[in-house]
């Protein structure tokens, strides 16, 4: 048990907020010159052109949203297709030295898809499964192409939202190059050495034998290329851990410092996007209404999250043992250190945990539970977070167009049925196949067998992970047991639909935007750059995200808080 220092974890919690949002600011506004092509000069030029030109493609060439869709799932497919077999055939490979087995072929299946679509949803145990080649070849570099083919398809969105009179919104191939080559290697390589100055540790050495504490025996120490994993794993919101206990194990997140650079490289991406938005748009107050609304909701779940671990557990309190409890949590981060860390990775469609989320209250459960269920906008994962949270805004400003008798427009161009359409798709497809799937688990034997604690916190367990694998965000709330066939194959079903329905719906808005023109303003036009309208979103965002889950928060999280509140 312990006693958080309300002072000081505030005082972490400004600076750490000040500290992302001018993070946010100057990349976002370098990230729009990097797309517009302002960097493809010098070696990164001479680097981007030759790739291109392997590929068989130039910037000149510009595509529709049907064939940069194409252009995705084809990446991707062969993306899938090169881990999957990396995957079965680890046994056979190089870089092996523990002589670990392929895996199996449901595991496989279930693991590729999970990276491939940015989800990382993880049912097996790194340093026990996983070899040096799978980590570097299959996982570090699925992580690197997941992450830019979100950012990419983020960048179409906003070209095509901002753009006039045109059937074009951009060159899939390009825009991956330059995610890769401009944005993610650069911060990657120099997140992975301040990793490293810190103790997170980076070889390809065997494990090592050391003889344990007491009686404890023989102990074996796992080594690897973890540094370099783990700054593109909270970097691309990714989240999968080199070992079982992610970011709460000391390898991987050894001090308060690197904690604080994961949360920073968790948020940093999607933070910046809004204002890559601003700047596309020659309108920075939009981005800047965007990036508010999503610190807004981030900051009530900050708070929400910090108050009900704050209170701790009654039934304790009847023992006689004060305060906080610690158990699940990692000492070495206290209270601020994890609600910021739980808040900053369920928001951002990351995954990576430096605390057991099973271990949370009942009520400090359901935040990270209702940041996933919100359609991970907040600030969701890179480039998804920011698609799906325009899907939002088109919803919003259709609505407000209803209710106060005006034709719904967002920066000048006329929302009408088919991007109405395609924001509900991109918006409550997660949601839906997250609720059919629970349904499905509920009543098959064999899924309801892996619950490890029956009741409200069982149903939570089983809706977490199917909003986790839903919205691609890969965290679990622990007790369940995800290995078992029914879970593998339908997890790898909801993570494809979770990435790549509302990928495509996004694509289409934007290119039904991009052939629209540009209408003046008039007196009825909607500001969408307002304080009024940034209230709208939150009310929005919050609304659909609680109307749609509420049974589901009831039954679960709020039932378990009134009977932890009982004494049970």
């Amino acid at each position: 048990m312990g006693q958080p220092d309300l002072f000081l974890d505030s005082a972490f919690f400004i600076i750490f907020v000040l500290l992302l949002t001018v993070s946010a600011w100057i990349l976002g506004r370098f990230m729009a010159r990097v797309f517009a092509g302002d960097y493809s000069r010098g070696l990164w030029g001479v680097l981007e052109r030759r790739i291109l030109h392997f590929i068989g493609t130039t910037p000149d060439k510009e595509a529709g949203w049907r064939e940069y869709a194409k252009d995705v799932l084809i990446f991707n497919a062969v993306g899938f297709i090169v881990l999957f077999s990396i995957l079965l055939l680890q046994g056979f490979l190089p870089l092996n030295p523990q002589g670990f087995s392929e895996f199996s072929l449901p595991i496989a299946l279930n693991t590729a898809i999970s990276f491939v679509t940015n989800t990382n949803w993880q049912v097996y145990s790194g340093e026990r499964a996983a070899s040096y080649l799978t980590q570097m070849l299959g996982f570090t570099v699925q992580n690197f192409l997941s992450a830019a083919t979100g950012l990419a398809v983020a960048i179409a969105v906003n070209r095509g939202i901002t753009r006039r009179s045109t059937d074009q919104i951009g060159n899939f191939w390009v825009d991956l190059t330059r995610a890769v080559l401009l944005v993610l290697i650069p911060i990657a390589f120099i997140a992975s050495l301040l990793l490293v100055s810190q103790g997170v540790i980076q070889n390809l050495d065997p494990y090592v034998q050391s003889n344990g504490y007491g009686s404890t025996g023989l102990q074996t120490i796992a080594m690897g290329p973890v540094a370099s994993q783990e700054a593109i794993k909270e970097l691309g919101t990714n989240g999968g851990g080199f070992f079982n206990a992610n970011s709460a194990h000391p390898f991987e997140n050894p001090t308060p410092l690197t904690n604080m650079i994961e949360i920073v490289l968790i948020l940093l991406i999607p933070a910046a996007l809004p204002f890559t938005f601003g700047e596309m748009a020659g309108d920075r107050r939009q981005g800047w209404a965007l990036y508010i609304v999503m610190l807004l909701i981030f900051v009530i779940a900050l708070i929400a999250l910090y108050a009900a671990e704050s209170y701790g557990n009654p039934s304790l309190h009847a023992l006689g043992v004060p305060g906080i409890s610690m158990e699940g949590k990692e000492v070495r981060f206290s209270l601020g250190g994890t609600a910021l860390f739980t808040t900053a990775t369920t928001g951002a469609s990351c995954g990576a945990v430096n605390a057991m989320l099973d271990s949370l209250t009942p009520l400090g459960g359901l935040i990270p539970m209702l940041l996933i269920l919100l359609g991970e906008v907040v600030f969701g994962g890179v480039g998804s977070g920011f698609y799906t949270l325009l899907a939002f805004v088109v919803i919003a400003v259709f609505i407000a167009g209803l209710m106060i008798g005006r034709t719904p427009e967002y920066l000048g161009k006329k929302i009408e049925i088919w991007e109405m359409k395609m924001a509900v798709i991109a918006v409550l497809t997660p949601g839906v196949i997250l609720l059919l799937f629970t349904g499905v688990a509920m009543v098959i034997p064999g899924a309801t067998d892996a619950i490890a604690n029956p009741g409200p916190h069982g149903l939570s367990e089983i809706v977490y992970a199917f909003a986790s694998m839903a919205n691609n965000n890969g965290s679990a709330f622990a007790g369940l047991d995800g290995t078992g066939l029914f879970y593998t194959l339908s997890g790898a079903i909801v993570m494809i639909i979770g990435r790549f329905v509302p990928a495509i719906a996004v694509l289409a808005i934007a290119g039904s935007f991009a052939q629209k023109k540009k209408i003046p303003p008039s007196q009825g036009t909607l500001q969408t750059a307002s304080p009024s309208f940034v209230i709208w979103m939150v009310l929005v965002i919050l609304i659909i995200g609680v109307l749609t889950f509420f049974p589901l928060f009831a039954l679960g999280p709020l039932a378990e808080h009134f009977l932890m509140m009982g004494g049970m």
